[in-house]
């Protein structure tokens, strides 16, 4: 009897362990999306994001947690944010741009970091290489300097007369130095004169566009650039009071009245960010996942805005747009 009664105690005994760890909930992983961009000027690429983690099960708030940080264009407050969100916790950082991902190296060598995009992950010694980046880091390269080049031919098709163009950039940004090369060569064969213009504080783009504006600039090209992104709308707006043509690198300059934008997709770099962030919760390494490289290029155009500016665009041009805005 007593045996039995032994034996019905551990029976339960067990079958209460087992109630328990089966009662336990299981770990929800939390990552983290980090821009130094605003939020606004992040809208497109957020949504990006989130739409690949629902393709991919993910539902925020219930089987993951994502943690938005942005630093408004003040790069100096990267690091605190970095900072808050390694005391969180973090299973994963998702890095918005190349600075956030310099930061995030400094910070940790051992939390997965996820780059959303980097113009030159290689050559700023971020990864060891495309195929096999090595260390905490992998993600989504954004390096095709070539594009800078077309840039340059669809303002030269867009502006015949076209013979001095102001380059709007920020030289601490990462690939800085191959995209002006790149530049370059495509202003010889075009026979067009290049001013480049560093703009490392949001302050000084007023300046510039009257600098741009005194040595006669015919049109302006800006590049990629944080500090840039987050004050679209000012730039935009002085190119249209100055009357000048302007190429920008995303979209969203254009839906906010600027002419044409031709490049690399990052809303697609961003939704497939989200396969990185899963292929790691389940087991994956990063050094181990190969970077990819943008597969998506889109050329938009805005007629409003050309004929704010008193300008033609030819039919040539308009047939090969993506997209256009009338």
């Amino acid at each position: 009897m007593l045996k039995k009664l032994s034996l019905i105690l551990v029976v339960s005994v067990i079958t209460s362990v087992q109630i328990a760890h089966a009662q336990q909930p299981a770990k929800v992983p939390r990552i983290a999306y980090v821009a130094a961009a605003s939020l606004a000027a992040n809208a497109n690429r957020v949504e990006a994001f989130k739409q690949g983690l629902r393709e991919l099960g993910y539902v925020e708030g219930k089987n993951i947690v994502v943690e938005w940080r942005f630093a408004d264009g003040e790069d100096s407050r990267l690091p605190a944010l970095v900072a808050e969100l390694l005391r969180l916790k973090i299973d994963i950082i998702v890095a918005g741009g190349p600075s956030v991902t310099g930061v995030a190296q400094r910070a940790t060598s051992t939390i997965p970091i996820v780059m959303g995009f980097h113009l030159d992950p290689v050559g700023s010694g971020v990864i060891a290489s495309l195929a096999r980046p090595g260390g905490n880091i992998t993600g989504l390269s954004s390096l095709s300097p070539e594009i800078s080049g077309k840039q340059l031919e669809l303002l030269k098709e867009v502006v015949p007369a076209l013979s001095r163009v102001a380059i709007i950039g920020n030289s601490t940004e990462p690939g800085y130095a191959q995209v002006l090369k790149e530049l370059e060569l495509a202003a010889g064969a075009l026979k067009l004169k290049l001013q480049l213009r560093d703009v490392l504080d949001g302050k000084d783009i007023e300046s510039t566009y009257q600098a741009a504006r005194k040595e006669r600039a015919d049109a302006v090209l800006l590049l990629n650039s944080a500090v840039l992104n987050s004050h679209r709308a000012q730039l935009v707006d002085l190119a249209v009071k100055r009357r000048l043509p302007a190429a920008y690198p995303f979209p969203q300059y254009v839906e906010a009245g600027g002419l044409m934008s031709y490049g690399t997709n990052y809303s697609d770099l961003f939704r497939r960010a989200a396969t990185y962030v899963d292929k790691i919760l389940k087991g994956r390494t990063p050094a181990d996942l190969p970077v990819e490289q943008p597969i998506k290029f889109e050329f938009i155009i805005n007629l409003k805005a050309a004929k704010q500016i008193g300008l033609t665009i030819p039919p040539q041009v308009l047939a090969r747009a993506d997209k256009v805005i009338k």
